[in-house]
């Protein structure tokens, strides 16, 4: 007799505070986990960039070399590595274990406000207010960008970068997408400035958020509108917009204090999460766990889910 498959588990949503960091670098402008999603950092207003523990939300590491406010960061595949971008226009890439400068990226005309590696952490790409996004060579010694990708008439405000593809969102309303095996650009228009791009896990969508409080969900290859979410307020700040680690729902900071989650295959608001009575200024989700990071002022929080809670008590 065959006995009948155990229902799937709903995806559980982040809802539970486990930790609050306070910063102490003024305020935190993004927050990222790193690529395992063990530690957490963070991007300070004092020009500092922070090392945490996400597990025991202690301090390890704090990075400091940019002349002006830090404004986004990412981690190598192996941890070995940060690179930051800044107001100061520089892109700054970091030995994590000694915190020291290895190499500080000059080239772009105005503050820089994302930064990512590519999956080898070989190639940094940075974009800029100049509206150009630049790619940077991590191994060689060379002070120019491999390439400058031009064709954004405004700032660029966010990019993603996934295998061999990347995803730019700018001021001008444009998602671009580059296909760098192709040597193809990709571009949708969307009438309102993008503040935030992403991939979904699976690869196969592009997630944009822009200035008229609305996310929009994108079929990668063809373009075609697969989903509008809406109901939280942005209309002034550049806010981080996710997918859940498992692409069962889209998430987006706002400026009414809250994290808004919504079911991304009905669209309807799953979960309306109270953070402060700031603006959710950024947030990232974990890798693999339902855990979320967001920053308001200047402060981290890290959420999980109701079960973890009672781990920890018990503990």
């Amino acid at each position: 007799m065959a006995f009948p498959l155990p229902k799937p588990q709903p995806p559980q949503l982040p809802s539970v505070l486990l930790h609050t960091l306070d910063c102490h670098q003024g305020a935190v402008r993004a927050v990222r986990y790193n690529a395992d999603g063990n530690y957490v950092l963070s991007c300070g207003s004092d020009k500092t960039l922070r090392l945490w523990s996400a597990g025991r939300g202690i301090l390890l590491q704090t990075y400091s070399g940019h002349g002006y406010e830090v404004l986004d960061t990412d981690g190598s595949y192996d941890n070995s590595q940060l690179c930051s971008c800044s107001a100061d226009k520089t892109v700054i890439l970091w030995d994590v274990a000694t915190a020291q400068v290895t190499r500080k990226l000059r080239g772009h005309a105005g503050k820089v406000n994302c930064v990512r590696f590519n999956e080898e952490a070989t190639v940094i790409v940075s974009g800029s207010i100049d509206s150009t996004v630049r790619c940077w060579d991590t191994r060689s010694r060379r002070p120019d960008p491999i390439q400058i990708l031009d064709e954004a008439r405004d700032g660029v405000s966010s990019v993603e970068v996934s295998e061999h593809e990347l995803l730019t969102g700018s001021v001008d309303g444009r998602v671009r997408r580059y296909d760098l095996r192709m040597g193809q650009l990709f571009s949708d228009f969307v009438n309102s400035p993008i503040t935030c791009v992403c991939f979904s896990q699976d690869g196969q969508c592009t997630l944009s958020a822009s200035l008229d409080s609305t996310l929009r969900l994108l079929d990668k290859s063809t373009g075609e509108l697969l989903g509008e979410y809406t109901g939280h307020r942005n209309s002034s700040y550049k806010l981080d917009c996710c997918l859940s680690e498992r692409d069962t729902h889209v998430l987006s900071c706002s400026e009414d204090g809250h994290v808004y989650f919504w079911d991304l295959v009905e669209g309807s608001l799953a979960l309306k999460l109270p953070v402060g009575k700031g603006v959710v200024q950024s947030l990232c989700f974990h890798p693999t766990e339902p855990h979320l990071l967001t920053a308001m002022e200047g402060r981290v929080q890290i959420w999980g889910v109701e079960s973890e809670e009672k781990e920890e008590e018990s503990g």
